[in-house]
């Protein structure tokens, strides 16, 4: 069993940056993958980003690619994402979420655990 506690979201201006931490109980971090999702209101869950168990490899979606940042630190449990150049369009609940066994994917039906997410707004 995996408990993910999501922090860093907040009110700010567009143009601005946000770093959301997420982190895990467990010893078996390292060996998930781990992503972020997002959810506006009266939309379905969204994936935004995804990084390998090693933190090798990164994926994004289209609509956060060159301005969100995906980084984990094994050491201490935690996954990241940095935010900037933060568009009204980005306001939303930011979830982490981790996946056990081989293989990436976007989908959020292939994340085993999932924090209680953390409320981003972006103002205009």
């Amino acid at each position: 069993q995996v408990q993910l506690v999501e922090s860093g979201g907040g009110l700010v201006q567009a143009g601005g940056s946000l770093r959301l931490s997420c982190e895990a109980s467990g010893r078996t971090f390292s060996s998930y993958h781990m992503g972020w999702f997002r959810q506006a209101p009266g939309k379905e869950r969204e994936f935004v980003a995804v990084i390998r168990w090693s933190g090798g490899n990164t994926y994004y979606s289209d609509s956060v690619q060159g301005r969100f940042t995906i980084s984990r630190d094994n050491a201490k449990n935690t996954v990241y994402l940095q935010m900037n150049s933060l568009k009204p369009e980005d306001t939303a609940v930011y979830y982490c979420a981790a996946k056990v066994g081989v293989g990436v994917t976007t989908s959020p039906k292939g994340f085993n655990y999932w924090g209680q997410g953390t409320q981003v707004t972006v103002s205009s």
